[in-house]
């Protein structure tokens, strides 16, 4: 009897040490040492069901391959390496356990599947967070590793939660996790319009990656989410279609507005306005540099600083090349595209003899850095200041044209120049400060391709061509042809890449200027009654 006795209590205390043995964390971490992949993916499954928190940076060293074992008792340690020895640090405490040779240790072993298995437990222990960044930052970590174990945690955590975005982001991540846990059909069913309604490429990977898991009952509800989604995305892509076809045509608009004046207005081919454009962005690095060494904590205004700036030393070396080259070749087109060509390969050799010939770093101001999302459309800061300032560039641009005595007197010298001569206009010095007015115009557009291009001696030649293109497109001497003309193409050239490489898009779009061209020589707005002469 006494025997009986005995052996019973040992048999409920074996089942006690058992169980206490795998709700331990400690015990439980201990166990990783000795265990391959597989029973390590079952560990950290029990892990996490301690629902004790002390544990996450435990995972975390395991995921970073800083978790190792001593090789006397097998106990695991979180280390750090001090000289030939490691520090050993508690897994749970997070204290010092004291230093071991390195060759005590053996580090545990760690593959990509068990590292997304632990981002799935510490998503899940860590939605109980008192700080809110992080229960956001572990809802996200379940949504995107859902797992049926945490299932229950995300639950718990979800009825506390009393912020809206966190909650909708848990909401979610229950979604998810229902798909691939033994949760009822009319759960899994609910759970697949929660899903949908995320919307995007996301939400099809999910659903289809749960779909061989799902009841056949449910097929039906996955195929038509994934259609839904489908059309959903499709019209989303070509708005962020739109979008990046109407940011590359303000860049356009931009670099060629500038030229609408020299070139549209004055009737000069030049070559050199991609050198006004680079020299624009070199002025924003100067500018940048300087506030760097002298006043860093002025970075943010680099650009408000560099604009006047670049508009003064482009506008300058504009009445330069005026004055010294292009007021001898009037009415000889093609004197002028040779000469000013010449022009851009000093320009171009001179800055390289200055700041040599590799890219330079100019930086975006906080303002103008990060992006945010406008339903399923990515739009980037920089990009929508970039649209705001060109469209605000031609604003301007029209207002001096049409209201200022100065935009009076250059269409008056553009439509007869004999006339206006005759009126008291000093057309020579109308000309000197037209060619200076649209090169000053390309170096603020230097300043604002400066945050999405590389500033290179090259820059200028990525735009030359392009610009000639809005211009003529558009119709010769009128802002609002460029303005339309800009737009038009970039919005185009974003269409055709998908289809047929940037290449060959900017290839068939220079074919289809050609042709149109032929039908309609003046452009989409022609100016009409309009008589230049030499």
């Amino acid at each position: 009897m006494l025997i009986r006795f005995i052996t019973l209590v040992l048999f409920l205390l074996s089942i006690a040490t058992s169980s206490l043995a795998q709700s331990d964390p400690k015990a439980l971490i201990d166990q990783l040492g000795k265990a391959d992949f597989k029973q390590a993916e079952e560990l950290i499954g029990q892990i996490a069901a301690t629902g004790d928190p002390r544990v996450v940076p435990a995972l975390n060293a395991f995921a970073e391959g800083d978790l190792y074992a001593r090789k006397s008792d097998g106990a695991v340690f979180i280390t750090k390496a001090a000289g030939a020895d490691f520090t050993l640090i508690d897994p749970l405490s997070g204290e010092s356990a004291g230093e071991a040779p390195k060759g005590s240790m053996v580090k545990l072993r760690i593959n990509n599947n068990l590292r997304r298995v632990i981002r799935s437990a510490t998503g899940g222990l860590t939605l109980l967070s008192p700080d809110r960044a992080v229960r956001l930052q572990a809802a996200d970590a379940v949504l995107r590793s859902p797992s049926a174990e945490n299932l229950e945690l995300v639950e718990a955590a979800l009825s506390k939660e009393t912020d809206g975005e966190v909650r909708a982001r848990m909401q979610e991540a229950r979604a998810v996790s229902i798909l691939i846990s033994e949760r009822p059909v009319d759960q899994k069913r609910a759970a697949i319009e929660t899903v949908a309604s995320l919307g995007g490429r996301g939400a099809i990977s999910i659903l289809m990656s749960a779909a061989p898991s799902l009841d056949a009952a449910l097929k039906p509800d996955v195929d038509a989410a994934i259609a839904r989604i489908e059309t959903t995305q499709a019209f989303w892509d070509m708005g962020q279609n739109v979008w990046y076809g109407l940011s590359l045509g303000s860049v356009l608009l931009l670099a060629a507005i500038g030229l609408a004046i020299t070139f549209g207005v004055m009737g000069i081919i030049n070559m050199a306005h991609g050198e006004m454009v680079m020299l624009g962005a070199y002025s924003t690095y100067v500018v940048q540099e300087v506030i760097r060494t002298s006043a860093p904590n002025l970075f943010d205004w680099s650009l408000a600083i560099a604009l006047p700036v670049a508009f003064l030393v482009t506008a300058a070396v504009g009445l330069v090349i005026e004055r010294g080259v292009i007021r001898f070749l009037y009415g000889r087109p093609l004197e002028t595209l040779l000469a000013t060509w010449g022009v851009s390969l000093i320009l171009q050799q001179l800055v390289r003899s200055i700041f040599g010939p590799t890219n330079q770093e100019v930086g975006n101001p906080s303002w103008m850095s990060g992006a945010f999302q406008l339903g399923q459309m990515q739009i980037t800061w920089n990009r929508l200041w970039i649209v705001a300032f060109s469209l605000s560039i031609f604003i301007g641009l029209l207002v001096l044209m049409k209201r200022s005595a100065f935009g009076l007197q250059m269409r008056a010298v553009t439509q007869n120049r004999r006339m206006a001569s005759s009126m008291g206009i000093r057309t020579p010095w109308v000309d000197a400060f037209t060619f200076a007015l649209g090169s000053g115009i390309a170096g603020i557009a230097g300043v604002a391709l400066s945050q999405i291009d590389n500033v290179s001696p090259n820059l200028g030649q990525s735009y030359i061509i392009d610009s000639f293109m809005v211009v003529v497109f558009g119709g010769v001497g009128n802002l609002w042809g460029t303005l339309v003309g800009a737009l038009s193409l970039g919005v185009l050239n974003k269409f055709l890449e998908p289809w047929t490489g940037a290449v060959l898009g900017k290839i068939l779009v220079l074919v289809l200027i050609i042709l149109f061209i032929q039908k309609r020589p003046r452009g989409l707005f022609a100016l009409k009654g309009r008589a230049v002469e030499a």
